[in-house]
């Protein structure tokens, strides 16, 4: 009844049904999405928006048949920033890159973007693909910086993620993988794991204070959205700074190799007992020494100030020979990073070797056994203090 009494709007309500049909329809069908701005002079024609770009283009598992193309350049601006799932095959680029970047099929529908309305890479590339055979060719003229502003992810590479590390920026990265399935058997080195299905109860606990602080997440590839998911999370959280890595754990191990697993923590280090000082300056206690010796024989540098022939016929086991008359040449090849304990068989030499070191190197930290000691042959010893 209403077609008849208002024929108008019955063909306006019809053109909203088609055109809204076609907004929820395949990538294909979709080719008429509307642009926020009309072709300019130099553009190509076909347009799409950011609302288009998100529904299509930019989803997370990719959808088939589509590809979103970044037109500017890698390591200035791909790199730095790029909408998530984006290729980039640079406009100045494309003829030696799209042969084998492009899909094979001609009819997926190929979104180019830039770097915004006075960016014309995009719209190049666009007249090149179409010349190339593709048949389902769109712009997103307004581009990256527009991305941005309609308050959508942040993109980086993993190169751009390898340069911030090395140069040691004050950066959090998050890995938002299942912590025994993924994280345990490989990460991004330094990543800190915050399984996007333990956010709400973990996040409070481990992601920085500052809500000012960098954060990247990564996850397991283009395939995989738990980084997203996070991120947004975060960005909800008040934080300011969120950016995703979208080729994920996968694309660094391919560029940098494969990154540290549960297996590589560093095992526990025990603290070495404390050394106490004996009553004269500069000794160490006969029991404080044992101690060190038994439980943490690596924490010290054991020197033995006698000479070769008493040294060979025994010595305490992962000690150095430095006979107290060739000290004074050799002083600069003593170590630097740990204490040094000198003893010899009754804590003169011992003493004396001390005391020279005091006196040409004062920063080492050495002590002296003053003590009688003997060896046997099967490597045991008696020591009895003065």
């Amino acid at each position: 009844m209403i077609s008849h009494r208002h024929p108008i709007l019955s063909a306006v309500l019809m053109v909203a049904v088609t055109a809204g049909a076609a907004w929820v329809s395949t990538p294909a069908q979709a080719q008429e999405a509307p642009a926020a701005q009309v072709a300019k002079a130099g553009w190509y024609s076909k347009l799409v928006n950011a609302e288009f770009v998100k529904q299509q283009a930019a989803v997370v598992p990719q959808i088939a048949g589509v590809m979103l193309i970044d037109s500017r350049p890698t390591v200035r601006k791909y790199d730095v920033g790029h909408i998530q799932t984006a290729v980039n095959i640079p406009d100045s680029m494309f003829d030696k890159l799209a042969p084998t970047l492009l899909p094979a099929d001609k009819s997926t529908l190929l979104v180019f973007y830039c770097n915004g309305l006075e960016c014309m890479l995009s719209h190049n590339s666009a007249f090149k693909a179409e010349k190339l055979g593709y048949t389902n060719v769109r712009v997103y003229a307004e581009g990256f910086p527009d991305w941005l502003k309609n308050g959508n992810l942040h993109a980086v590479s993993v190169a751009h993620l390898k340069k911030l590390m090395d140069e040691k920026a004050p950066i959090t990265v998050i890995d938002a993988r299942p912590k025994a399935r993924k994280y345990d058997l490989g990460h991004i080195p330094g990543a800190i794991n915050l399984p996007d299905s333990q956010f709400d109860k973990l996040a409070p606990e481990l992601l920085p204070a500052d809500k000012a602080t960098a954060l990247f997440f990564y996850c397991d590839g283009l395939a995989c959205k738990l980084s997203n998911d996070s991120a947004t999370k975060a960005i909800k959280l008040g934080y300011t700074n969120v950016k995703v890595i979208p080729e994920g754990y996968p694309a660094w191990a391919k560029a940098y190799g494969a990154g540290p697993t549960a297996a590589d923590a560093a095992p526990t280090v025990k603290a070495a007992p404390v050394m106490e000082a004996g009553k004269e300056s500069g000794t160490i206690t006969v029991a404080s020494f044992e101690r060190i010796f038994k439980e943490a024989p690596d924490s010290v540098y054991l020197i033995d100030a006698r000479e070769p022939q008493e040294f060979a016929a025994g010595t305490f086991k992962g000690a150095i020979n430095m006979p107290i008359n060739s000290l004074e040449q050799n002083i600069d090849k003593l170590p630097t990073d740990k204490p040094i304990i000198f003893f010899c068989g009754a804590g003169g030499r011992s003493g004396e070797a001390h005391d020279m070191v005091k006196l040409y190197k004062p920063e080492l930290k050495t002590v002296f056994l003053d003590a009688e000691i003997k060896w046997a042959k099967d490597g045991s010893y008696t020591i009895k203090g003065k």
